[in-house]
C-alpha cells in the first residue's frame, strides 16, 4: 500500500474515533449524578427561573436530540453556551487556548532538547559514571511531582533571587501584544492603478522563471508558451483585484495569540524579553519532567543503534564523531523518539493542568479547573471535546510522519 492510501485509510479510521470520543463523553457528562441547572442556582431560584434555564440551554429536550444538536452544533463549531455567563464555550476555548500552545510548544523543546542530548550522552559514555548520574537525573526529575517541582522554582528564583516572576503570563503594566496592525485606505487610483503598478512585479517574477528554466535548458515549444503566458496573465488579474480590495478593509490584524510571537510581530523587544520571562518558570518546570521520558528512550535507542553495522562502517571511514552519532546513529533511532513527541505534545495539549494551576497560566487546563468550580457542565464537556480533537488531530499527524519517514510502516 502507497503512502497515499495510507494517510487516507488513518484518517479514515480517525473519523469513527473521535465520533466515539464524542458520544462517550456527551453520555457521560448527562449520566453522573446531579443536575447542572440545580447546582448552577444552588437551590436559591424559583422553579420557573430553573425551567427557563433548562430550555435556554436545550436540555428539557429528549436525550437523543439533544446529541444530535449537540453534533449539529459541534459541525459548525459552536460547543454550546457557558452556565456561567452564557457566553459561547468555543470563544472561551479559543481564547485560552493559545496560552496552552506556547506553553506546550516551549516546554517540548525544553523536554527534547534536554532528553536527546543526554540520552545521546549516556549511550555514548555507556555503563560509566556519566552515564550513570544520567540515568538518575532522568528518574528523579520524572517522578518529581510537577507542582512541587513548580513550587520551588518559585522560590529560588521568583522569591529569593527575585530573577523571574512567580506567576501570571504578561506583566499587568504592559498592554499584552496585539501583533502586527496594519491600517489601509482605500486606493484613489482605483482598479487600473493598481492593475499598473503591479504589472512591474509580475514581469518581474515571469523573466526570472524563464531565466531559471533556461538555466536548466528546459525547451520551450509554442503552444507550452502561450499556455504559461495565459496562466501568468489570469493570475496576474486575480491578484490585482484581490489586492486592489484587499485595502478597503480599513485595518488588519495579524496575531496569533502566543505572546513571543506576536510581540516579535508588533516589533517589541521589551515585550518579546517579558513575554520570555513569564514562560520560562513553566515552560522549564514542564519540560524537565518530560525530559525523563526522552533520556530513557533516547539512551536505550541508541545504544542499539550505534552496535549496528553501517555505524561501525561510518566510524571506519574515518568520519567525525560528531557526523557518527548525529548524523547516522540518531537519525536512525529517532522514530521512536518522533512517536513519543507526538503523544507527548498531545498531552501538552490536552492541558497541563499542574502546571497552568501551579503558575496561574490561563490556558485550557487552568480554564477547566475554573469550570469544574463553577460546576458549568457545558463548558466542562466542550473542553473535553476540544481535549479530544487535538489529542486525535496530533496522533494523526504523527503517523503520517512516522509513515513518511520510516517507508517500511504500511498497512
Amino acid at each position: 500500500m502507497g503512502l497515499r492510501s495510507y494517510i487516507a485509510t488513518r484518517i479514515l479510521l480517525t473519523i469513527p474515533m473521535i465520533m466515539l470520543l464524542l458520544s462517550i463523553v456527551f453520555l457521560i457528562i448527562r449520566v453522573i449524578p446531579g443536575d447542572p441547572v440545580l447546582l448552577h442556582f444552588e437551590r436559591k431560584a424559583s422553579e420557573e427561573a430553573m425551567e427557563a434555564m433548562r430550555q435556554r440551554l436545550g436540555l428539557d429536550r429528549p436525550l437523543p436530540i439533544q446529541y444530535f444538536e449537540y453534533l449539529g452544533g459541534l459541525l459548525r463549531g459552536d460547543l454550546g453556551l457557558s452556565m456561567q455567563d452564557f457566553s459561547q464555550v468555543s470563544e472561551q476555548i479559543l481564547s485560552a487556548f493559545p496560552a496552552t500552545l506556547e506553553l506546550a510548544i516551549s516546554s517540548m523543546i525544553v523536554a527534547v532538547a534536554i532528553g536527546i542530548l543526554l540520552g545521546v550522552r549516556a549511550s555514548k559514555s555507556y555503563n560509566s559514571p556519566q552515564d550513570h548520574s544520567i540515568r538518575a537525573f532522568g528518574i528523579v526529575v520524572y517522578a518529581l511531582p510537577i507542582f512541587f517541582l513548580g513550587m520551588i522554582f518559585q522560590m529560588v528564583f521568583a522569591i529569593d533571587l527575585h530573577w523571574l516572576p512567580a506567576n501570571g503570563r504578561f506583566p499587568p503594566r504592559l498592554q499584552e501584544p496585539r501583533g502586527l496592525i496594519l491600517y489601509l485606505s482605500k486606493p484613489a487610483e482605483g482598479f487600473v492603478g493598481v492593475l499598473a503598478w503591479s504589472s512591474l512585479v509580475g514581469l518581474i517574477c515571469w523573466a526570472l522563471c524563464i531565466a531559471a528554466l533556461k538555466r536548466k535548458r528546459v525547451k520551450f515549444w509554442v503552444k507550452g508558451f502561450l499556455i504559461s503566458l495565459s496562466v501568468l496573465l489570469a493570475g496576474w488579474l486575480v491578484w490585482a483585484y484581490l489586492a486592489w480590495n484587499f485595502v478597503n478593509v480599513g485595518a488588519l490584524r495579524i496575531s496569533t495569540g502566543l505572546f513571543t510571537i506576536d510581540s516579535l510581530i508588533e516589533g517589541s523587544p521589551l515585550k518579546f524579553v517579558e513575554s520570555l520571562r513569564y514562560l520560562f518558570l513553566p515552560s522549564l518546570t514542564l519540560g524537565l519532567v518530560l525530559s525523563g521520558v526522552f533520556i530513557r528512550l533516547t539512551r536505550s535507542n541508541m545504544l542499539e543503534t550505534l552496535r549496528l553495522d553501517f555505524v561501525t562502517a561510518a566510524k571506519a571511514r574515518g568520519l567525525r564523531e560528531t557526523a557518527v552519532t548525529y548524523g547516522y546513529a540518531l537519525r536512525n533511532a529517532f522514530l521512536p523518539i518522533l512517536t513519543m513527541m507526538g503523544l507527548q505534545f498531545a498531552t501538552l495539549l490536552g492541558g497541563a493542568i499542574l502546571t497552568e494551576t501551579t503558575f496561574s497560566w490561563p490556558g485550557l487546563g487552568r480554564y477547566l479547573v475554573d469550570r469544574i468550580n463553577f460546576r458549568d457542565y457545558t463548558a466542562i464537556q466542550g473542553a473535553v471535546v476540544y481535549f479530544a480533537l487535538m489529542v486525535a488531530a496530533v496522533n494523526l499527524v504523527v503517523d503520517i510522519l512516522y509513515a513518511y519517514l520510516d517507508p517500511r510502516i504500511r498497512f
